[in-house]
């Protein structure tokens, strides 16, 4: 498939469709199970918090691991394809674009790269603004 700002978007289905829902149910399920008890069931009010505890947990580090490597490989690829690209060191650059500017800016195709770089820093566009300016999209498969 033909990557695009439409579909540019990726999940994991074992964690997005299967843990997560179910982790996501048994959190209700543990909820509810306690309240239909009437004054409330110990048993099941540890269930709903330790699910949730899990839930919480597989969230949150998944993402945190996973987003903090990628973060900096994106900003390395960065460095290194300005570099390549202008035959200028980046340090400016990088000073004046956020992340999630760098970030958009790596689904450019090298011949529009520099030209949305440098629109990037002067009009301070957005990541979704440059990205709807890519004419030729670079996909990235292998991302997190």
């Amino acid at each position: 498939m033909q990557q695009s700002y439409k579909n540019h978007l990726r999940f994991y289905t074992p964690h997005h469709f299967i843990f997560l829902p179910l982790m996501m149910g048994s959190v209700i399920l543990g909820v509810y199970k306690y309240f239909q008890n009437g004054s409330g069931s110990l048993i099941w009010g540890l269930f709903a918090f330790l699910s949730f505890c899990i839930l919480y947990l597989a969230i949150m580090l998944r993402q945190h691991y996973a987003l903090g490597n990628q973060n900096r490989i994106v900003r390395l690829e960065f460095y290194l394809r300005y570099y390549q690209l202008s035959g200028k060191n980046f340090d400016d650059t990088v000073e004046t674009l956020s992340f999630s500017q760098i970030a958009a800016l790596r689904f450019a195709d090298d011949n529009e790269f520099l030209l949305l770089t440098e629109k990037a820093k002067k009009e301070n566009l957005s990541a979704n603004e440059i990205k709807k300016l890519i004419t030729n999209w670079k996909p990235d498969y292998m991302r997190v």
